[in-house]
């Protein structure tokens, strides 16, 4: 065999043996994944433990169910914006909730509601009662690259951003916010249709590791082929 082609099996074998590692590393990813989806979805449909019971790691209170008692300050609410339901566009509602004994307020998504912008509602036709009973679950907030903050509509926001957003209120806030878990189909007056729960998906891990397992079994083909014409 001549120089040339032994380096041209090493690098196909080296080609092949990384892309297998790769392959592998993103079913591992998988399997991660999967796990986690599992512990997040068995905290959802666990009984609901009391806000003050909630752990102040964000990670390990992420989609546990929580019963909130407090009063809503509906003078500091904000909305999301671009957040459609069956089609339509509209925004969440999210409102400060004062706990009793508390300095820190927690912000709740109490739910949908339609606006053909986008962006703007008239949320004063959307205060519940003040006083608040409910249960919930909990949600993280977000990082992420570019504005969050609309610049055409005030105290409307693109994304939950704590460092953002905690510049709205004359408080601290928690963490984490909560969001509402409640009737959605048909909800009373004055009361905007809930939040659903987000499916929990696995990702592209899988395909991920179909797409580097083929570019293994090419590089394997190819060199069989290059050698069987020699």
């Amino acid at each position: 065999m001549k120089p040339r082609d032994i380096v041209f099996v090493i690098l196909g074998t080296v080609v092949a043996a990384t892309c297998i590692r790769l392959g592998i590393w993103q079913l591992d990813r998988l399997s991660e994944k999967r796990a986690l989806n599992n512990e997040l979805r068995a905290r959802a449909e666990t009984a609901p433990i009391d806000f003050a019971s909630v752990p102040q790691d964000t990670g390990d209170a992420h989609y546990r169910r929580v019963r909130i008692v407090g009063a809503y300050d509906f003078d500091n609410e904000i909305v999301l914006t671009s957040r459609s339901r069956r089609g339509s566009p509209g925004v969440n509602i999210i409102t400060p909730a004062r706990l009793q004994g508390r300095d820190t307020a927690v912000l709740v998504n109490r739910g949908w509601v339609y606006a053909p912008d986008g962006m703007s509602a008239d949320l004063t036709r959307w205060r519940e009662p003040e006083a608040l009973s409910a249960e919930s679950y909990v949600q993280t907030f977000q990082a992420r690259e570019g504005p969050v903050k609309s610049t055409s509509v005030p105290r409307a926001y693109r994304w939950m951003d704590r460092t953002t957003i905690s510049q709205e209120f004359p408080y601290p806030i928690a963490p984490y916010y909560l969001v509402l878990i409640g009737e959605s189909e048909n909800p009373p007056a004055a009361i905007p249709p809930r939040v659903p729960v987000p499916a929990l998906d696995e990702g592209s891990h899988r395909s991920y590791a179909l797409q580097w397992f083929s570019f293994a079994t090419i590089s394997i083909i190819g060199m069989a082929l290059y050698l069987r014409r020699k």
